[in-house]
């Protein structure tokens, strides 16, 4: 796939520049997260080497939308990737796949195919980890931030609902994430 390296690059760049600082949540920090999830998915699944290039690609970019605006970022984030991988000469196909991709996050989520299954289950893989707390605490922040949320009772109450409408899409999250998660709506809950 020519061109790889240099959108991997040049998608970095853009994140460590462009993205405003008052995302705590959706930063650099969680697109590492989501791409590490991937990598152990690929290797995991035996995914395809082309296909773990469009998987990347699309958890690099599943929220690029974000350096333009908050609202209806995966629409943002599926137009630049689509503008970054075409400048970098990739194909109608692989441009068209991850868009799906991206387009796959947007809650709630209804991954079709099996790269968008992997991307959303990497996106929200924290939810069924022992750090939610930690990396919840972040969005919560952002989104208090941007004024879309007033309280933690508020915030509380959003999350048990969130994580009650969740499911996740692969076996193994549902096998290793899933308890996990159980257990922090039982939490939550007390």
């Amino acid at each position: 796939m020519k061109g790889y390296i240099k959108l991997r690059r040049h998608l970095a760049h853009i994140l460590q520049t462009e993205l405003p600082e008052h995302y705590s949540y959706h930063g650099m920090s969680h697109t590492i997260n989501v791409l590490k999830v991937c990598n152990e998915y690929i290797r995991r699944e035996k995914v395809t080497s082309e296909d773990a290039k469009l998987l990347r690609i699309g958890a690099i970019c599943h929220d690029l939308g974000f350096i333009v605006s908050h609202q209806n970022h995966e629409q943002k984030s599926s137009e630049l990737a689509a503008s970054l991988m075409t400048q970098y000469g990739f194909s109608k196909s692989h441009i068209t796949t991850v868009k799906g991709l991206i387009q796959a996050t947007r809650v709630p989520q209804n991954p079709k195919t099996f790269l968008e299954k992997l991307l959303c289950d990497a996106d929200l893989d924290y939810l069924g980890r022992e750090d939610y707390y930690k990396i919840s605490n972040k969005l919560y922040q952002e989104l208090k931030t941007l004024n879309l949320i007033s309280s933690k009772a508020e915030w509380k109450q959003q999350q048990i609902g969130f994580l009650k409408a969740h499911r996740y899409h692969t076996s193994f999250a549902r096998k290793h994430r899933q308890p996990e998660k159980e257990k922090r709506i039982k939490e939550l809950e007390t």
